[in-house]
């Protein structure tokens, strides 16, 4: 591995997460300034300031710790219940709820009566929390959509790579013939490695997914018609029933799962092919898609991480991966032995999915993360439109502070958990091959 090309992929992996987060937070303050609300700050990253320059009202910084960042709104919280921010409480709870209540005041000034966060709309709100994670979803489907349209991903085509001289059940877990194993319908019927299949049983084939549902769903005699060095040759096998590895609705193989179905013997070449629009969006819908699944399930995977971190456990594929763990994988990246252009698509997509992952997360309802914002601006709106209905006093804003209780043991969890991952990333990483 070159020293130098993999810190080259840990420097891009930097610069691309400060640009994503700078992305986020500029989402925020774009549709905050919209509003009316004031912003003393925007920040990138966290703890001392390396660098930053007063424009207007607002400090635009970055600081020392690339973890993250934010901007500062005024008045994110309305008043107490007598109207003032500075009672205090001996109960540990209470003390919470009012810290964050006059932090969300320490500076106020005058004429802010009327820009404060907490008095706007709550579809504004909405809008200015949403805006957030929204940056990091439209960065994610540009990078996601650029690299599928331009660059394209490995597909398997129609293109015959090699042929098996012999029918082996998948299941079996060999890839040599064994005496007793009867000479597949493939080879039996003459089908070279380079044959290109345009037709299965008379009827026109252009993609490999087709392809291989008609194969899967004939068991007999069929026609299969190939170009073979400038020439079409219709050849005339006799599939055979084995054992192979079952589908999902999409056409992806399912681990360890295995049917029954027609076969003909062959392996199909694999290019790497750009995707038509449509196609990249169905890609990146599945994208979404996974990765939804993969945050809803995430407390599920702690107890194979801990084993994999303090362990003999195996670090799973599929396990939860940190900014450390990214920023190694983008420097493995970068030492892959392959052109340069499939190196910079893959880092690109690297970058995608983990811009993905902020908006996923960043969506949860939960306190403090945008989602819990996002929550409680709409269960206002939804309590103050049933008290007009039902002819009720304005309930007022939600005090979105009293949460802050919840919001700290959130934050204890995850702080939690991205240590546990951090060592897990530093101990026994994620590789790629």
């Amino acid at each position: 591995m070159t020293v130098f090309l993999y810190i080259l992929g840990i420097a891009l992996f930097a610069v691309g997460l400060l640009v994503s987060i700078a992305w986020h937070e500029l989402g925020h303050l774009s549709t905050a300034k919209l509003f009316g609300i004031r912003v003393p700050q925007y920040m990138v990253g966290f703890g001392p300031t390396l660098w930053s320059r007063h424009k207007g009202e607002t400090e635009y910084g970055i600081k020392a710790i690339p973890m993250g960042g934010y901007i500062r709104m005024i008045g994110m919280f309305p008043p107490g219940g007598d109207g003032r921010i500075e009672a205090r409480s001996t109960s540990p709870f209470r003390g919470m709820i009012e810290d964050a209540r006059a932090a969300a005041y320490e500076e106020l000034q005058p004429g802010d009566e009327k820009r404060l966060f907490y008095t706007r709309k709550p579809w504004k709100r909405v809008i200015v929390m949403f805006a957030g994670p929204f940056m990091n979803l439209v960065l994610a489907v540009a990078l996601f959509l650029g690299v599928a349209m331009t660059f394209g991903f490995a597909t398997q085509t129609t293109e015959v790579a090699g042929v098996q001289k012999c029918i082996i059940p998948q299941s079996a877990q060999r890839d040599t013939c064994a005496s007793g194993d009867a000479v597949s319908p493939a080879h039996a019927a003459g089908l070279k490695a380079g044959d290109r299949i345009v037709a299965f049983n008379g009827e026109p084939v252009d993609d490999w997914d087709t392809l291989s549902a008609r194969i899967r769903d004939t068991i007999g005699p069929a026609t299969v018609t190939v170009e073979r060095d400038g020439s079409r040759v219709t050849l005339t096998p006799t599939l055979a029933s084995n054992s192979v590895h079952a589908k999902d609705a999409d056409g992806e193989v399912i681990p360890g799962k295995f049917v029954d179905a027609g076969y003909l013997g062959f392996a199909a070449r694999t290019e790497i092919l750009p995707l038509t629009f449509g196609e990249s969006v169905d890609r990146m819908g599945d994208m979404i898609e996974d990765s939804a699944h993969a945050v809803v399930a995430l407390p599920s995977k702690i107890p194979d991480l801990w084993n994999a971190t303090f362990g003999d456990g195996e670090r799973k594929a599929d396990s939860p991966v940190g900014i450390v763990g990214a920023a190694r994988i983008s420097g493995e990246v970068m030492n892959l032995d392959m052109p340069t252009q499939n190196v910079i698509a893959t880092f690109l997509l690297v970058l995608a999915t983990f811009n993905l992952s902020l908006f996923l997360f960043n969506m949860l309802p939960l306190l403090p993360l945008d989602g819990g914002h996002i929550a409680g601006a709409l269960w206002e709106s939804v309590r103050r439109k049933a008290a007009r209905l039902l002819r009720r006093p304005d309930p007022g804003p939600f005090d979105v502070a009293k949460l802050m209780p919840v919001a700290y043991v959130v934050a204890g969890l995850f702080i939690c958990f991205t240590l546990l991952v951090l060592l897990a990333d530093i101990v026994n990483p994620v590789r790629i091959s």
